[in-house]
């Protein structure tokens, strides 16, 4: 059956809009968000997807105040695709693409009414490709940009004036193959792990300029995946060669602390960054990513669910499980004389090597 977008001169298969061109059941398209008040204080995670090969839409927020997690999740049957992207009480509005996105929560206990103007033009990341032997576990294409907030946001009531001289944040949109939904036999990846999981990515704005870096690395240090660029207001990017990067973390974890990242200019002139971590939003507590135990993005709940949760990351049950998944911090970096803020969001599962980490329960001195 034809859809609303099939009115659009736009197609770039022999397939209607309902289909993708991928039989794949981890097919996915989602938007991701986050936004603080560079304190610390408050850190909002916010997302919205849909997984068209398993007829899933689903969408949620998450707010870190203190020790305490206040997530709220809508999931639908998906519908015919259209421009719309909404489900329950949950919205994005595409106000100037590139630009200017409205994001639009309404619940009870966490809402809002947010919206995102880009700083620097949205950058093109390189392809992300994990392999499971010969299988893409992740083969998605990204972009990525930074800015600044306006709006309110309510949490329990209280609210809160989000002003943009204050309010930053990143957001990326991505779509291809990831894992989702019900998980899928293990299989022989069960038997033959790969011993360990490493990533790091930094959007990261400053007044003149934003940096973007992302590094994922095997056990062994292999670099699966180097993208670091320089994005200029007027459009310009220049690549930063390859990152080297050096990780401080808190004793007994692996909680970073601070960082520095060593890149190079295109005319060979050393760049450094050094980036202090604050406060951390563990991904797989409460907004749906790999591990996360009490939903998945693109898992079927049923018609119309909406689910709220409260997390208190002191709680032994729930801390014990932060360490086995990614975390987003708000960071505060430096380059030369500016000053910016940005995410640094990092996870360092198993073994690695250039750490020092052995396997999945060691930790930093």
């Amino acid at each position: 059956m034809p859809s609303p977008l099939d009115e659009y001169a736009i197609h770039q298969t022999t397939l209607p809009f309902t289909r993708v061109a991928s039989s794949d059941r981890n097919f996915y398209d989602r938007s991701y968000f986050n936004a603080h008040n560079r304190d610390g204080g408050l850190f909002l995670i916010t997302g919205f997807g849909v997984y068209p090969n398993l007829g899933v839409t689903d969408a949620y927020a998450c707010v870190r105040r203190g020790d305490i997690h206040r997530t709220v999740r809508y999931s639908d049957a998906l519908g015919d695709r259209d421009l719309a992207m909404r489900v329950g009480g949950y919205r994005i509005e595409v106000v100037e693409a590139l630009q200017r996105i409205r994001v639009v929560c309404e619940h009870d206990e966490l809402a809002f009414d947010l919206t995102w103007t880009g700083s620097f033009p949205a950058v093109q990341e390189q392809p992300h490709l994990v392999l499971t032997g010969n299988r893409p576990l992740i083969e998605a294409s990204r972009f990525a940009q930074v800015g600044s907030w306006a709006g309110t946001l309510s949490i329990e009531g209280e609210d809160v004036t989000v002003d943009p001289a204050v309010w930053t944040g990143s957001r990326d949109r991505s779509w291809g193959i990831r894992p989702v939904g019900e998980p899928e036999p293990p299989g022989r990846a069960a038997s033959e792990p790969s011993g360990g999981f490493w990533w790091l990515y930094a959007p990261l704005r400053f007044d003149d300029f934003a940096i973007i870096v992302i590094v994922q690395e095997e056990p062994d240090g292999t670099r699966t995946l180097n993208d670091a660029v320089r994005v200029w207001p007027d459009g310009r990017t220049e690549q930063l060669g390859w990152p080297r990067i050096s990780l401080r973390y808190r004793s007994g974890t692996r909680v970073p602390i601070s960082a520095r990242l060593d890149l190079t200019t295109p005319d060979g002139k050393p760049l450094e960054v050094e980036i202090t971590t604050g406060v951390g939003v563990p991904l797989h507590v409460g907004c749906g990513y790999s591990g996360d135990p009490d939903w998945q993005h693109g898992q079927w709940k049923g018609r119309d669910w909406t689910s709220t949760s409260r997390y208190d990351l002191t709680d032994p049950a729930v801390a014990a499980r932060i360490p086995y998944g990614v975390t987003d911090h708000v960071a505060h970096a430096r380059c030369g004389d500016a000053e910016g803020w940005g995410l640094f969001e990092h996870g360092s599962l198993g073994r690695h090597d250039p750490t020092g980490f052995a396997d999945w329960t060691s930790v930093a001195p």
